[in-house]
């Protein structure tokens, strides 16, 4: 998908901030003007900022690494939802788990327990348990699904985050900036762009602008997944039509040199009798 027109970002609302007494004045260098009180966004750095940020997540995909999406309020769950699953990416849309990032390895063991719980109902020990303990277990694997669920394929720290509303989700930004993992957000005129490396300063609140935004960046993340794929199709063609044969000099050479040092030695040591004689 082609990055978005200034008019398509027009229509998607993405130009509407926040009431200016709302405003972070860190936020002036993307801000176009006030009318009615509200601030209205510059959609050319909109656009130019989406563009850096789309291109970005695009080589993070081709490489092979994961991009965590967040995005907690009412308006962007869906979304996320849908985006995230069609690049088969981890989200989170339900309440952020503190200490996510800095605490990984106990939210690993949380999501291990959610394994085990599966492994017991397929292999016939839950049905050796009481009601009671069959209704706990029950009640806890739906809350970890509920909170985890979607992050059971993240087996170690996400290479990226991809945040809506970075004032909201503040706490998983400041875990990344704390871990040094680049954020990539959607900054509104209320928030504060200066923890995030890629700023698109635009209207989080609609969900139209929300949508357009994240087709655009998936979009490129696809894209960079297909590379990949591609490159891994053209590796192993070449692997199957190079020959082994030319490895095996290599260490030929290396055992000629070997088995020649004691030799090269002696011819050395004899060298000055020669001369001498």
């Amino acid at each position: 998908m082609a990055n978005p027109t200034f008019d398509q970002l027009l229509e998607a609302g993405c130009h509407f901030g926040h009431l200016k007494r709302k405003w972070n004045p860190a936020m002036a260098p993307y801000i176009f003007m006030e009318r009615n009180g509200i601030h209205i966004i510059d959609l050319y750095k909109t656009a130019a900022k989406l563009d850096e940020a789309a291109a970005a997540l695009k080589n993070i995909a081709k490489s092979g690494k994961k991009v965590l999406f967040v995005a907690t309020k009412k308006q962007a769950k869906q979304v996320i939802e849908d985006k995230a699953k069609s690049v088969n990416m981890p989200y989170v849309i339900e309440r952020w788990p503190g200490g996510m990032l800095t605490n990984f390895p106990t939210i690993r063991k949380a999501v291990k327990k959610m394994t085990t719980i599966d492994k017991m109902t397929k292999d016939g020990t839950f049905d050796n348990l009481s009601k009671r303990e069959k209704l706990q277990i029950s009640r806890q694997r739906v809350k970890l699904e509920k909170n985890l669920g979607s992050i059971a394929d993240l087996n170690r720290l996400p290479s990226a985050l991809f945040v809506v509303d970075v004032l909201k989700e503040h706490i998983a930004v400041a875990e990344a900036n704390r871990l040094g993992i680049p954020v990539f957000g959607i900054v509104d005129t209320n928030s504060d762009p200066t923890n995030i490396d890629f700023v698109i300063p635009a209207n989080d609140d609609a969900s139209k602008s929300i949508e357009l935004i994240l087709d655009t960046v998936c979009a490129a993340m696809s894209e960079g997944l297909e590379e990949r794929k591609a490159e891994k199709v053209d590796n192993a063609a070449a692997g199957e039509g190079e020959d082994a044969a030319p490895a095996a000099p290599k260490r030929e050479r290396r055992r000629v040199r070997r088995n020649d040092a004691p030799e090269a030695e002696a011819a050395e040591a004899e060298a000055p009798a020669a001369e001498e004689a």
